[in-house]
């Protein structure tokens, strides 16, 4: 066995599978980021509606059933890709759903109490709202939503498109 021909081949291979480690560790990555991300899109719509009827409850008094299936089906996929803090928020929101509940059932407690719970509720969703808007949108898409009267309509300001005329 002539030692020149083996070695090449030995060392060829082993970068060659080192390679196609690190490959297919990168595209597993970007894919897990990208099905985050979508897991993320889809927790923050539910909260702009969860946020918008806590909104409805608290200014006329009608009481809509919030949703949490978005959070309880995708809540793994978050946990792992968020951070503590941003995910404290979210989970803050969604436990804040029993403060809601509550107020929607004591309909004789007094009305000052009632819409200082759903404030509270209401700033929880705002605060989960704020932890994830930056992190599954663009800076642009972001404009966009708000533009069109989107889930950023209900408190941030209006961004007008670069280049263009705002109205």
């Amino acid at each position: 066995m002539d030692l020149e021909r083996v070695l090449p081949g030995i060392l060829g291979a082993i970068v060659g599978v080192i390679g196609w480690l690190l490959v297919g560790v990168y595209m597993q990555r970007r894919q897990f980021g990208r099905i985050a991300k979508s897991a993320g899109r889809a927790v923050y719509f539910e909260l702009v509606l969860n946020r918008m009827h806590v909104v409805v409850a608290r200014d006329y008094d009608v009481f809509l059933p919030l949703g949490r299936s978005s959070f309880e089906r995708l809540l793994p996929d978050l946990a792992t890709w968020l951070s503590a803090a941003s995910l404290q928020a979210i989970v803050g929101a969604y436990m804040a759903h029993a403060g809601y509940a509550s107020a929607g059932e004591q309909r004789d407690a007094p009305a000052d109490l009632r819409r200082q719970s759903l404030d509270g509720v209401e700033a929880a969703h705002r605060g989960a709202l704020d932890a994830l808007r930056d992190k599954v949108f663009t800076e642009r898409e972001i404009a966009a939503l708000a533009r069109v009267g989107g889930p950023d309509a209900l408190g941030a300001p209006v961004v007008p498109e670069s280049g263009g005329v705002s109205s």
